[in-house]
């Protein structure tokens, strides 16, 4: 199976500039974890953000986030994998790298997201 068969197409992305505020309001309007941060350039590269890296800087913070914005805390490079390759290839960099959630990517453009949990949801239904 091929991750793009398997990964989510309809993702959600900020830009960088965003506050920590609207990333939270995006995330609670939507019911995610997480959100894809915009390139800058077309030959920057993707980022991610998520619940928790907001959470920790809400904590350390004492809830005071105004001044912080979705580029001081995201991961950028965000992991990436092609929609073109075999999703065992993406369980194992997953896997060994410990990372919940990938950005697929072909041609540096944004084709989905693939998360530990569309694998185990693949994976289950081998059992069945």
């Amino acid at each position: 199976m091929l991750v793009e068969n398997l990964m989510k197409k309809d993702v959600t992305t900020i830009k960088p500039y965003a506050t920590l505020k609207e990333a939270l309001q995006l995330m609670k309007e939507k019911n995610l974890k997480v959100l894809v941060v915009e390139k800058n350039s077309p030959s920057d590269a993707y980022g991610i953000i998520t619940n928790t890296q907001i959470l920790k800087a809400i904590v350390a913070e004492d809830g005071d986030i105004d001044l912080l914005n979705v580029y001081d805390l995201y991961k950028k490079p965000a992991f990436s994998v092609s929609s073109k390759i075999d999703v065992k290839y993406a369980a194992k960099i997953m896997i060994e790298h410990n990372i919940k959630r990938v950005v697929v990517t072909d041609n540096n453009e944004l084709e989905g997201v693939l998360s530990i949990t569309d694998l185990t949801n693949y994976l289950m239904t081998w059992v069945e």
